[in-house]
């Protein structure tokens, strides 16, 4: 799985030094497994899905067979974060309010250091 330094500018068009490393999901089994049955995942962790279309379907999540609650973000093809909530382990299914290419889902901490509207960087590494 490749891997990505998120960071992000948020909509006062202030540049965050936090960052956050994360794998990249593009493949069905990458997406499909994503993070069920880890036992945890540490504050600089995360999972970065990209979709092959921006739509709210394709960007839902469930939260079957999860050990602990994560902070999921919402971001559309212009790297915007259109949406965010803490998703609950079990919980059956989270749909985006507007529509969106990529999922950011990491460690519950991570909330608040993203807002909707804030521009998402993305650097290969």
């Amino acid at each position: 799985m490749q891997k990505a330094n998120i960071s992000h500018i948020s909509s006062e068009h202030e540049q965050s030094s936090s960052e956050i490393q994360v794998s990249i999901c593009e493949s069905f089994f990458s997406r499909l497994l994503g993070l069920m049955f880890q036992k945890e995942i540490l504050a600089t962790e995360g999972l970065l899905f990209i979709n092959n279309s921006e739509n709210r379907i394709d960007a839902a999540i469930h939260m079957f067979f999860m050990n602990f609650d994560i902070s999921v973000f919402w971001i559309n093809q212009e790297n915007i974060i259109v949406d965010k909530i803490i998703a609950r382990k079990w919980h059956a299914i989270y749909i985006p309010r507007y529509n969106a290419k990529m999922i950011l889902e990491t460690h519950l901490d991570n909330f608040n250091l993203f807002s909707i509207g804030d521009t998402v960087i993305i650097e290969k590494i």
